[in-house]
């Protein structure tokens, strides 16, 4: 299997088994998204989303947000990772989009790298989940998946990854390939120990590939892939990424 064909194929698997795949971090503008993706920075989005809702209420807006001081900030967010670093970027974001931005998110990565906490995967979330702009944010998951299945090659750094990822997705699919290859990677393509068995794109994995071909025959393994195809067609009983991580779906409100 080529590159080409490498890509064809997953994107059209998760097209087809996660239409509609998005984040899973709770928010209702960009405002309230900016501040989830920047607490969710080394910190799952389980604990982001527990500790949000009482910050929002009592904070909005960036206006309101601004005139809070870090000691504040982070009496609400103390549980998430590194709360005293979060909570002065917070401060300053809120400052900053007051004054340089007009109370407004900004829609492109290069004003965004600007804010205080925000880095060029935080950009690209907002850019990408706001927006719909086609910029992948690359974070651990879509590094190592990406890599593992095949859809990259020799990278070293995540923005290696994510030029070689924007260059072989179609624009149009770019801001969904960036939630597939997280949700894969939070619940099928896990770091230790892949559930392969469990996997929809065993047979255009290249690391499934180099892992079988060690351990069977050639014929084997032409066997087990074609019989994991049928599989796949005929069955619709596999748990999605949705259910294992316990929602009814990945669209909001539902």
């Amino acid at each position: 299997m080529n590159l080409k064909e490498r890509y064809q194929s997953v994107l059209d698997y998760f097209r087809e088994h996660a239409p509609s795949a998005e984040t899973e971090l709770d928010y209702n503008n960009a405002y309230e998204l900016l501040v989830a993706v920047i607490l969710s920075a080394q910190c799952t989005d389980k604990r982001v989303n527990q500790v949000t809702p009482a910050l929002f209420k009592d904070y909005p807006n960036a206006e309101s947000l601004a005139k809070a001081t870090p000691e504040v900030i982070f009496s609400y967010i103390r549980s998430v990772s590194y709360p005293n670093n979060k909570a002065k970027h917070l401060s300053g974001m809120a400052r900053m989009l007051v004054h340089s931005f007009n109370n407004r998110v900004p829609d492109t990565v290069d004003d965004l790298v600007k804010l205080p906490g925000v880095g060029r995967k935080t950009a690209n979330v907002i850019a990408s989940v706001v927006y719909n702009k086609p910029t992948m944010a690359v974070d651990t998951h879509v590094f190592r998946v990406s890599n593992r299945i095949g859809l990259t090659r020799d990278v070293k750094t995540p923005l290696q990854s994510e030029l070689q990822l924007i260059k072989h997705i179609p624009k149009e699919w770019v801001p969904k390939a960036h939630h597939w290859l997280i949700l894969h990677g939070r619940y099928i393509c896990v770091a230790r120990k892949p559930k392969c068995d469990d996997c929809g794109i065993q047979p255009f994995c290249r690391y499934y590939s180099k892992l079988i071909n060690k351990q069977t025959p050639i014929k084997t393994v032409n066997s087990k892939i074609n019989d994991h195809e049928k599989k796949i067609k005929k069955s619709s009983g596999k748990k999605s990424f949705s259910e294992k991580s316990g929602k009814k779906s990945y669209q909001k409100g539902s």
